[in-house]
């Protein structure tokens, strides 16, 4: 980065190289990228866990489960930046569901419930409860009917990333990105009010 914050040309081109040694089994390369990325993934973990306080889910811990199911992968294939923060947003996600389906199992009576909203990002935090589970399966049913819409929420609500932010990692327009958006989230509102 320089000192503006932006991303220079040589981060792409490093992280691009990092990515194609990746793919070739080079995992001292996907130590790499997550070394140069590790503060924008942990700016999306704090910003997912604001709303969590006195939880052993923390930010710090988000990211370093996140790093074990990346780096646990057989065969570590990013085509690029895109690609690799859609399977990071992917990998906190399962994260956070596994932590609340282990926190609901300890609690007694942890029955699911209806939920009835979904906000337009979780920029307050991610609820680590039921309603994360009843999403989660809303979410998996919408990956089935169409995986590019679970992508963009996935990005969107469990990586923290702008309209803006996933248009650019997916080189689409942000109109695209707000269309998908609203779809998918009309899909998930209809299927958690199923259930």
């Amino acid at each position: 980065m320089d000192d503006t914050g932006l991303k220079s040309p040589a981060d792409e081109g490093d992280i691009t190289r990092w990515l194609s040694a990746a793919r070739d089994g080079d995992r001292a390369a996907l130590d790499q990228v997550l070394a140069r990325l590790y503060r924008e993934l942990h700016q999306m973990a704090r910003r997912q866990l604001g709303g969590q306080r006195g939880q052993t889910l923390n930010a710090t811990a988000l990211v370093h489960e996140a790093y074990m199911k990346l780096a646990g992968r057989a065969e570590p294939h990013f085509d690029d930046r895109a690609h690799f923060f859609a399977y990071a947003a992917s990998a906190m996600r399962s994260v956070v569901v596994d932590y609340a389906r282990q926190r609901l199992a300890q609690k007694r009576g942890g029955d699911l419930h209806r939920v009835t909203e979904l906000p337009e990002d979780a920029g307050g935090g991610i609820r680590l409860d039921d309603d994360m589970l009843a999403l989660d399966d809303a979410l998996n049913r919408l990956s089935g009917v169409d995986k590019r819409l679970a992508q963009v929420v996935e990005m969107r609500y469990f990586a923290g990333l702008s309209e803006a932010e996933i248009a650019s990692a997916q080189s689409r327009s942000e109109r695209s990105i707000r269309r998908d958006w609203q779809k998918a989230r009309l899909f998930l509102l209809a299927s958690l009010q199923e259930n």
